[in-house]
């Protein structure tokens, strides 16, 4: 290498990036930390008695109940689910694996009102999936239940799209050999596939989770919006705020943001933790 060369200044991979970095800072600020503190200021003013009183009510720990409860069930529903899903795309092929494929985005494409008129109207009682159902004696529209459908529905690609690209790189060589040592399917899956794929399941999983927590427009037409039982917590705050009661709802609204807050710290502390140990090991 010369030595012209050597002195030359290092081409940066993106041109401006001082500036780059600058905006990009800049946008989240506003976008994102600014409303963060306008509802933590708003919340804060009403003082460590008043927030308790109005946040922990009996009505707000029932919509906190029937929310974090629906969210944990749809979450886990589609880390089943939706692994699944994944494998099924990028493993094996089909007549209409595109079409699937494709299908997986639209809760993301589709407005969630219109997903939860869409849910309500099959789940009814006269609808195509609900009348089946109510001859077996299960209710789905207006019950808990329904809020889980609908919570899982919104969330499925968040498991799917961040699981699936994990899958398409694992090394099948792997795979191979340990069937020639004799391992089963079963065996192969949690001592070979499972590890490798474990951290982004994780992170699939606590996004569809925190989606699930504050989904609004696919619930509300579902649910029932009954105080004490079907009420979540989004819905409360959209209330409270009908009300004028403007502190009412930024305390309900501060207590979901840190729920959601603590489950996505918790879960990024347990993913780099899973990748140390499977680097380790």
């Amino acid at each position: 290498m010369s030595l012209a060369a050597a002195i030359r200044p290092r081409r940066r991979v993106l041109p401006g990036f001082g500036l780059s970095l600058g905006v990009t800072v800049a946008y989240c600020a506003l976008i994102i930390l600014l409303p963060l503190a306008a509802l933590t200021w708003k919340a804060a003013s009403l003082g460590l008695t008043d927030f308790v009183a109005i946040a922990f009510n009996r009505r707000a720990l029932a919509a906190y109940r029937v929310t974090v409860g629906g969210a944990a069930v749809a979450a886990l529903f589609n880390a089943a689910f939706g692994l699944l899903l994944a494998w099924v795309l990028v493993r094996y092929r089909f007549p209409g694996r595109r079409l699937i494929d494709a299908l997986v985005d639209v809760p993301f494409a589709l407005p969630t009102s219109v997903a939860g008129i869409a849910l309500t109207a099959l789940f009814v009682k006269n609808g195509w999936f609900g009348g089946p159902l109510a001859e077996l004696g299960i209710r789905v529209a207006f019950t808990p239940l329904g809020i889980m459908v609908a919570m899982a529905f919104t969330s499925l690609p968040f498991v799917v799209r961040t699981v699936q690209p994990v899958i398409e790189d694992l090394d099948r060589d792997i795979e191979d050999a340990a069937e020639t040592l004799g391992a089963g399917g079963g065996r192969i899956f949690c001592r070979v596939i499972l590890p490798v794929i474990a951290p982004a399941l994780l992170a699939g999983v606590s996004l569809a989770f925190a989606r699930c927590l504050g989904e609004f427009g696919a619930v509300i037409f579902i649910a029932g919006n009954q105080p004490m039982h079907t009420e979540i917590a989004a819905l409360l705050t959209f209330i409270r705020l009908e009300e004028y009661d403007y502190q009412g709802a930024a305390a309900v609204a501060a207590v979901m943001l840190a729920t959601a807050f603590v489950i996505l710290a918790a879960t990024n502390a347990l993913q780099s933790w899973q990748l140390r140990y499977t680097s380790r090991s």
